[in-house]
């Protein structure tokens, strides 16, 4: 089949009368192209007509991603161009990162209204003295107190404007999505444009993701509590450079040949999510979740030959730590305090069954102080997993907790052991030396609630540089390292069952001492 690249709009010198109405948005495309001295390529054509389409059927919620250096911000801007031209009473804002990228649209809005022979009639009159970069009002019939075009970064204050129009031009980027932190905030943020958008307004987003919790991702991540996409039921064009044959989106531009060196010069992760508009990080990942062994069972006890015995879907355990990695664990802030248990079974799997990132409840202070109630949580944990000791890492915080924890298992009448471990190693380290062997193994299988909890978004997140949280990966290392297999014997009388047999354990330790 013939691929025809582009086409012309009308010829140079045809004259345009200004009272003429504003014709079709892929004709006022065409227009400005003919200005600017080009054509309009086909990927241009798709996405105007696209464009087009939504907004005649009122269409109020969209997202536009289309792969880097395609031209999208230059045709939204003659989109909002545009909607002016037909309605110079509209209020649009434009909402970037960062103010500069902001400001970049709308002057760019700006230029083309300046520019552009079919938009003559909504330039002011008099004197632009509210015609600047970032802020400009073009003739209208309404007097508002908001401009025509406001750009503002998402970290501005937003508070007291009002739009019809608001476009969201590359408010997610590395600075504003390479921690769970600047994600939450950037969430947070965005929800505000709700009271700014009117009841009937549009609203856009245009942009590639960067990162694998990207707001434009189009299923939940459960690891970072989500119950369904942040942008649900916006209607989508998804145009990455290459469609699912491998064609170009626009060959005579990005060929095959250009194509392939782009790949090979910002590495593959980059290009997944910049070019192919996949939801990833633009970095490989060094902890991959994608190796972990899913499992939903839960572990089962039994009695044999007046022998307990823990079985997980059919494995029976031998082996297991429960590790504490304490922090404050003030709701919302600071480092998480991490409990987290692993089982070894017979064949030298490791099962991490379950983890808890606990909090103390504020509204509790004055019956119970935040150290208690982290450790009767704590000890709770080891309960309800079939544990019989509790290590607890007494750097920093954790010196004081060992103590506290032995007095409430005692209170409580849990026959939980409280064990205190000190880490001669570097958290990096910790996590290099066990994670890089039982992933290459493929030796390690996570619960699925463990996969919903923020443990998956740290493996995502984690580099050796540091930079992201690690509480839950440094418990889970832990307990790894930790790992104590017990052969079986005969197992002398004991107040409490205990599934794991008895023996002379084999461990290899050497960066914890035992106090």
């Amino acid at each position: 089949m013939t691929n025809i690249s582009s086409r012309t709009g009308p010829p140079p010198d045809t004259i345009v009368d200004s009272a003429v109405p504003v014709p079709d948005f892929a004709s006022f495309v065409d227009q400005w192209n003919t200005v600017q001295g080009r054509g309009t390529p086909q990927l241009h054509d798709r996405i105007a007509g696209w464009l087009a389409d939504r907004w005649a059927d009122k269409d109020p919620r969209l997202l536009l991603m289309v792969f880097r250096d395609a031209g999208k911000s230059t045709l939204v801007g003659l989109y909002a161009a545009w909607l002016l031209c037909r309605n110079p009473d509209l209020r649009i804002m434009v909402v970037s990162a960062e103010h500069r990228l902001a400001t970049k649209m709308t002057r760019n809005i700006r230029t083309i209204l300046e520019l552009h022979p079919r938009a003559g009639h909504v330039l002011p009159n008099k004197g632009r003295d509210q015609w600047a970069s970032d802020s400009f009002t073009v003739q209208r019939s309404l007097a508002q107190r908001d401009p025509s075009v406001l750009g503002r970064g998402i970290q501005g204050n937003l508070t007291g404007s009002r739009a019809d129009v608001i476009i969201c031009d590359d408010v997610e980027v590395p600075n504003t999505a390479d921690t769970a932190e600047k994600r939450r905030d950037l969430r947070e943020r965005l929800a505000e444009l709700n009271f700014i958008l009117v009841p009937d307004g549009t609203q856009i987003f245009v942009g590639t993701p960067h990162s694998y919790y990207s707001i434009y991702a189009d299923q939940p991540r459960a690891e970072a509590s989500e119950e369904r996409p942040l942008l649900a039921g916006y209607t989508r064009l998804v145009v990455p450079v290459r469609d699912a044959h491998g064609i170009s989106a626009w060959p005579e531009r990005f060929t095959d040949e250009v194509i392939e060196r782009m790949k090979s010069d910002v590495g593959p992760a980059r290009f997944r999510s910049q070019m192919m508009l996949t939801p990833t990080h633009n970095r490989d990942i060094r902890l991959d979740p994608q190796r972990l062994r899913r499992y939903s069972g839960e572990f089962e006890v039994t009695y044999a030959a007046d022998q307990m015995q823990l079985h997980i879907e059919g494995n029976r355990m031998v082996g297991s730590c429960c590790w504490w990695d304490p922090a404050y664990g003030r709701p919302g802030t600071g480092d998480a305090s991490v409990v987290a248990c692993v089982f070894t079974d017979r064949e030298s799997r490791y099962w991490l069954h379950d983890i808890a990132y606990m909090t103390f409840d504020p509204t509790k202070l004055d019956e119970t102080d935040e150290a208690t109630q982290l450790c009767r949580q704590a000890l709770s944990f080891a309960m309800r997993n079939e544990q019989r000791s509790l290590f607890i890492e007494n750097n920093g915080l954790g010196r004081f907790l060992p103590g506290l924890a032995k007095r409430e298992a005692k209170l409580g009448g849990m026959p939980v052991q409280v064990r205190e471990e000190r880490s001669s190693k570097s958290k990096t380290a910790r996590i290099l030396d066990v994670f890089d062997v039982v992933l290459a193994a493929g030796k390690l299988h996570v619960h699925e609630r463990v996969l919903a909890s923020p443990f998956v978004e740290e493996m995502r997140e984690w580099t050796p540089d540091g930079g992201a949280r690690d509480d839950g990966l440094d418990a889970v290392a832990a307990c790894l390292a930790m790992q104590k297999v017990y052969m079986h014997t005969s197992a002398p009388a004991v107040r409490r069952p205990d599934w794991r047999g008895y023996g002379v354990p084999l461990t290899a330790q050497a960066e914890f001492r035992i106090f």
